[in-house]
């Protein structure tokens, strides 16, 4: 896809509308985008001359979208004589409106000077005005030092040297680049110095602030610091990345002053975005904890009024970039406010006003980790917080690619070797240093827990009063009282509420809480924004201010306080993260391969994240029955050239064997392939009718594409178990994982198998990367400098070679880590860069996983956290080791990036062409599920398929590469229909990008409005007919057009996920209309723009509860996407795939009466994503992953949480099948015979997790009560109904 002829969209990330800014002409105009500049050019007036020539000032941000530019240029600038910009950022801010300047410049002979809005200059910007270089450098030199006085001089130098006028201003007066503010009065300022033993706590704002007195929200701050006993030392500073003011401020923060905190209102960061490793020295010198501190760019109405708390441009500024620094994000503590309606300027002068009860919060956090910095840890009081959903016993310590139980123990043995108190506790210090995952899930289930079996049974180790319970809850917001009362009523006066957990000295380890839905099923129909329990609220109100918990670390990916219903960041009072959670130190073990749910907890639960390892990859190989058609195959090979008389023989054995497994079922779903299987006849005929019946190329085909598909599922990555906080994999584990990441490119590298293959002289022949398996090759041989050569193979496909890559990898990587190996010796010179890499680089970081707990230790100490980069480290992100910092994520004005769109536009080419092939047409809709994690980890890879489908292209510019724009491309480029696209996206994906839903949303209005065939053009087609149905039912045209344009849809704001995994856990459903009720009420909040007439204004992104809209949109869905970007985890890894593309696919065929065409994009490998049907992943995955001999032994390692990921997996088989419809019966059978009826595997389960055990047994018997599992013989349902009530009546002795 190219962009000729291609038509801008007009669109810009940075605006809320269009503004038509009403102001007269004046000889000079002034643009800047900092209001801290117009503060200080309207304190100039009083000291320039009378008789100074007239001008005005306006904000750039109000000069945004086209239309606004244009009007202003016409209406103000074109009669000025001297304009100037100030730009930050660069020509790529504000590139349309440098363009109309210069044009108007021009033609009108006027005076442009252009500057750069920041202390770095930049000559190439300045270069775009008409003015002398020397002339712009002075003038900019006159707004880099600042202030009315250097402002004055620097308009009279403007005036002298563009306009003629007889000023002769001395040269920008040097003012301190950084240096103390002294707050408030002087009296109170000295009274924080008195006591030299009160905490320190710095203040970083910038010196613009402090220059034109907008100070207030500073003050307030000390204020509230003093108040509390620290002494404030507020800094004023230009920039942190200014190297000489770093240095001076190291001098006065460890030489000068002792602090024991920072609090930092600066925007961006210090470490750069894009670096392998960000630079952090300057954070890790001073070694504190840093919060962020947000100055919000809106109004308090604003903030007030809408979900999502900060603008675009705020989240960007405040919050991402601060956050690739590992500061702490804190609340939004002022708004803007308007000082005055400046009549000379004609412009609004804004400050910043405080916002109290924010101030407030952020003192408490910043107190709170002081004392937790202050408390020796023989005192500190920490609880470790393990999640439990579904709320049974069997599933207890969630947390995605991790032995959950095992790393918290590893955590209770460092704190033990740190100096923390373990006693007086229910368990000894001693028995704690012995202990097994089993003997934790002992103690927690020997208490009451969150599953109600059994409740009444338990002892209940600690509870909260029902009296302190209402002491607390009288201290809550009004509104949030009155939400907790109004879903739940009041709580019971006189019963005191139980604490989930044991106490271990100073050290809690708890359940956390569920958040109702287990109470009243029905809740899952209509509640996406349910209200915490006064069970939940009592847990965090328990450990708070009753057990007195200085600090709190949730353990492992991830529960569920960081998504309870509130603004999507600066919270608010009544956010119920911030109800629960208060201003609590917070720290978070995550995996590091997933950003978005991270970030989620950064931003909305203050946590400090200390991501840990990935589960260990390995190759899925074959087992079984597979590896016996494999080795048949190749005997089918052999014999075609040395004894074809076998061929009859041989074609029966691999016929039989695949009707046997029931691998036609998978066979079948392959591209081209079920006609073939037809002409096979696999089953039901004699030997003698089956041979007549199998013509010689429909069954060589046939065993091309069989050994294809044998190829994909051998090379297929699956975990092989489960990752230990702290514990870096040995052994197998760490071979494979290290040729896991290996395989793939990196900056600077080819990637290991490549690098093999082009040593070996294959690299003419295939890419063992992006090459069909299948495909059959001739005249490669095997080099003598394969390792083990009695391994080796015959090659007759691709997949043989690169099997042998594989195996020669996994050898060199073996002999590497037994330091065994002479590089030179065995390898060329492309590999042996590769294992250079890998020993220099690679095995070092990975050797550092041991940092996930010292940095956890040293985040309890109240140091600093290091920051490092997010992703799957087994897709190219190599630099996201080593783990145990404190990740952060993307910066959202680049999305989708230049590579996400290559790997977009493949998929959406892909897919096309595959629904084409399949159904004789170009598809015209489609539904695709969109995630915010997905999109922080690829860079974009889903929107950019999105906009490719629509026929859209993104447009970057700048150094920083961001969108700034996209184009249309005609449709004699884009060479087909364009396809009507609909987004359903998380919940995450809304708060995070907003300017992804606003530029999609921009496409689609632009796409709407050609004038294009309706064959070629379905979405403008819809749109027409939508508009004048909408207007016939009594809608307004212009309301009309928006309802039918709407293209993306979610939960409720302050909502998360899709409605359907309490539904399942409940059983409380009958029929598809229930699950697609429950999808529709929890996803038809479309996100668009408001119209003219919203109370929310022109253009600001808003939402609105639409079910008829959405349930017309899944009327006319022909496909339902969802793709994945790693196979660090797969589909029925997580209850949100089924959650939400089995949610979509139920809903379209309840109103539809039939399945979608569900497909299921792999873009594990960016160099070849591909796109398969659902049924076929579903099927890929259940053998390569799910009845692997390979992955059951990898999790039967890990004693209680292997068998619960067996269990979970039945759990998201089960429910992918209940919501698509797409599993095999047989695959129902496999699990059944692989987990429960298989003796070793079952005595493990009932020995490490019993519950489990019961639970899946429950599962497949609903299976085939509910119709899903039909053909099962008798025997097998009457062992399952034993092994329910073996299981059940084991459960129940232990009560």
């Amino acid at each position: 896809m190219h962009r000729i002829a291609a038509t801008p969209g007009g669109w810009s990330s940075d605006t809320d509308g269009v503004i038509i800014l009403e102001q007269t002409s004046a000889p000079i105009v002034i643009l800047t985008a900092a209001d801290t500049e117009i503060q200080t050019l309207a304190a100039c007036l009083s000291q320039l001359p009378k008789d100074f020539p007239e001008f005005r000032v306006a904000s750039l941000l109000q000069l945004q979208q086209e239309l606004s530019i244009d009007t202003y240029v016409d209406d103000v600038l074109s009669k000025a004589q001297v304009i100037v910009v100030r730009l930050l950022g660069g020509r790529s801010y504000w590139s349309y409106g440098l363009e109309r300047l210069r044009e108007v410049a021009e033609f009108q002979g006027i005076h442009l000077v252009v500057l750069p809005g920041d202390d770095r200059p930049d000559p190439a910007l300045s270069s775009l005005g008409t003015v002398p270089l020397t002339v712009a450098d002075r003038l900019w030199h006159y707004f880099v030092e600042g202030g009315a006085e250097n402002l004055t001089y620097g308009l009279q130098y403007l005036a002298q040297t563009c306009l003629g006028c007889s000023y002769e201003p001395p040269n920008p007066q040097p003012i301190p680049q950084w240096g103390e503010y002294v707050w408030g009065n002087a009296t109170v300022s000295q009274e924080n110095i008195v006591c030299e033993q009160q905490p320190t706590v710095a203040i970083f704002f910038y010196r613009a602030h402090y220059l034109s007195g907008n100070t207030r929200v500073i003050d307030a701050l000390c204020k509230a610091l003093h108040f509390r006993g620290f002494t404030p030392l507020p800094l004023f500073l230009s920039s942190l990345r200014n190297s000489d003011i770093q240095a001076q401020l190291l001098t006065e923060l460890t030489e000068r002053h002792s602090i024991d905190l920072i609090l930092n209102t600066t925007g961006f960061s210090l470490a750069k975005l894009n670096s392998e490793s960000p630079q952090v020295d300057f954070w890790q010198r001073l070694d504190v904890p840093v919060i962020q501190v947000m100055l919000s760019g809106g109004s308090e109405e604003q903030w007030q009024q809408q979900w999502r708390g900060l603008s675009p441009r705020d989240i960007a500024m405040n919050v991402a970039l601060p956050e690739v620094d590992g500061r702490i994000i804190s609340r939004a503590v002022s708004f803007k406010a308007v000082q005055t309606d400046h009549p000379q300027l004609e412009t609004t002068v804004m400050a910043y006003e405080p916002k109290c009860d924010r101030i407030q919060f952020v003192a408490d956090l910043a107190a709170n980790w002081v004392m937790l910095r202050r408390t020796a840890p023989q005192q500190r009081k920490v609880a470790l917080i393990l999640a439990n959903y579904p709320n049974k016993d069997g599933r207890l310590a969630n947390g995605v690619g991790l032995d959950t139980p095992a790393s918290c123990l590893e955590i209770l043995r460092s704190l033990k070797d740190a100096g923390y108190t373990f006693d007086p506790g229910v368990i000894t210090a001693e028995e704690i240093l012995s202990a097994t995952s089993a003997d934790l899930i002992d103690w927690l289930t020997r208490g009451i827990t969150n599953d109600p079996e059994g409740q009444a049974m338990r002892p209940v180790r600690q509870t909260l009063s029902a009296k302190d319970y209402q002491e607390y809850f009288q201290t809550l917001p009004v509104a949030v009282q009155q939400g907790v009362i109004d879903r739940w009523g009041e709580a019971p006066p006189d019963k005191d509420i139980p604490i989930a957990g044991i106490q271990l000295g100073n050290v809690f380890i708890g359940i956390q809480p569920s958040r109702g839905y287990d109470d009243d099923p029905s809740l899952n129909y209509h509640a996406p924004d349910l209200e915490p329990t006064h069970r939940y609220l009592a847990f965090y109100a328990w450990l708070r201010h009753q057990w007195g918990a200085q600090a709190i670390v949730h353990v492992g990916k991830h529960g569920n306080l960081e998504w309870l219903p509130g603004k999507s960041l600066a919270l608010s009072e009544n956010c119920y993260p911030e109800v629960a959670l208060g201003p609590m130190p917070h720290l978070y073990p995550f995996i590091v391969n997933d950003p978005g749910e991270g970030t989620q907890a950064k931003r909305r639960a203050q946590a400090v994240i200390l991501d840990h390892l990935t589960p260990p990859l390995t190759r899925a190989e074959l087992y079984g029955s597979l590896h016996r058609l494999e080795a048949l195959i190749d005997e089918y090979y052999d014999a075609e050239s040395l004894d074809p008389k076998r061929l009859p023989v041989i074609r029966d054995r691999i016929c039989s064997l695949v009707a046997q497994e029931n691998l036609q079922q998978d066979l079948s779903l392959l591209p081209g392939l079920a006609p073939i299987l037809s002409q096979l006849a696999l089953e039901n005929q004699s030997v003698v009718q089956q041979r007549a019946a199998r013509p010689a190329d429909a069954f060589s085909e046939f065993i091309t594409q069989t050994d294809g598909y044998l190829c994909d599922l051998k090379e297929a990555q699956i975990r092989d178990g489960l990752h230990i906080l702290g514990l870096c994999p040995d052994g197998r584990q760490l071979r494979d994982l290290m040729v896991a990441i290996a395989r793939q490119p990196g900056p600077g590298r080819q990637g290991l198998t490549r690098a093999i293959a082009d040593d070996w002289g294959w690299d003419f022949h295939f890419d063992p990367l992006t090459a069909d398996l299948g495909t059959v090759i001739k005249d490669i041989k095997i080099p003598e400098t394969l390792l083990q050569p009695e391994k080796s193979t015959t090659l007759h496909t691709i997949g043989d070679a690169v099997e042998v890559l594989e195996h020669q990898a996994a050898c060199l990587v073996e002999q590497l880590l037994a330091e065994e190996i002479d590089p030179h010796a065995v390898a060329g010179p492309k590999t042996t860069a590769e294992l250079t890499w890998m020993r220099q680089w690679l095995r070092p970081r990975l050797t550092q996983t041991s940092e996930e707990i010292t940095h956890l230790l040293h985040g309890l100490d109240g140091g600093y956290v290091p920051s490092g980069s997010s992703g799957a480290p087994t897709r190219g992100r190599a630099d996201v080791l080593p783990t145990g910092r404190n990740f952060y994520s993307v910066d959202i004005r680049g999305l989708p990036t230049e590579s996400a769109w290559d790997v977009g536009r493949r998929a959406a080419e892909n897919l096309v062409e595959r629904y084409t092939q399949e159904q004789g047409d170009y598809p015209k809709t489609l539904g695709l599920s969109m995630w915010g994690t997905a999109t922080m980890r690829t860079g974009g890879d889903d929107m950019a398929e999105a906009l490719a489908l629509l026929g859209v292209h993104p447009v970057w510019d700048g150094v920083g590469r961001r969108v700034v724009d996209f184009e249309i491309l005609p449709l004699p480029v884009l060479q087909r229909p364009r396809v009507d696209v609909t987004l359903r996206i998380s919940g995450f994906f809304r708060d995070a990008f907003p300017n992804l839903i606003d530029l999609f949303n921009s496409a689609v209005e632009a796409v709407a409005a050609l004038d294009e065939p309706p064959d070629m053009n379905p979405l403008a087609t819809q749109v027409k007919q939508e508009s004048a149905h909408w207007q016939s039912l009594g809608f307004s045209p212009q309301e009309a057009g928006l309802r039918a344009q709407y293209r993306v849809f979610g939960s409720k704001p302050g909502a998360y996920g899709a409605g359907l995994q309490g539904l399942i856990e409940a059983q409380n459903w009958t029929c598809d209309r229930d699950l697609a009720r429950a999808y529709i009420n929890w996803s038809c909040y479309a996100y668009g723009r408001a119209g003219e007439s919203s109370a929310q204004g022109s253009g600001k992104l808003r939402s609105a509860s639409v079910p008829d809209v959405f349930q017309q949109r899944l009327g006319q869905l022909q496909i339902v996407l969802h793709n994945q970007d790693n196979r660090e985890h797969d589909l029925l890894d997580s209850d949100d795939y089924y959650q939400f593309q089995g949610g979509l696919v139920a809903a379209v065929r309840a109103t539809q009466g039939k399945n979608p065409t569900a497909y299921f994009g792999d873009h594990s490998r960016p160099q070849r994503p591909r796109i398969r049907s659902l049924p076929e992943e579903i099927s890929r995955v259940y053998r390569s992953r799910v009845v692997n001999p390979k992955w059951i032994a990898g999790v039967m390692r890990h004693g209680y949480k292997g068998a619960f990921e067996l269990a979970a997996t039945v759990d998201y088989l089960f429910a992918y099948d209940a919501t698509t419809h797409s599993v095999a019966d047989f695959m129902y059978a496999g699990v059944a015979e692989a987990y429960i009826l298989d003796d070793s595997v079952q005595r493990f389960i009932q020995t490490h997790n019993p519950w489990a055990l019961r639970d899946m047994s429950e599962r497949l018997l609903e299976a085939h009560q509910r119709g899903l599992w039909q053909q099962v013989s008798p025997e097998m349902l009457e062992q399952l109904r034993a092994t329910l009530l073996d299981a059940e009546a084991h459960i129940e002795e232990t009560l």
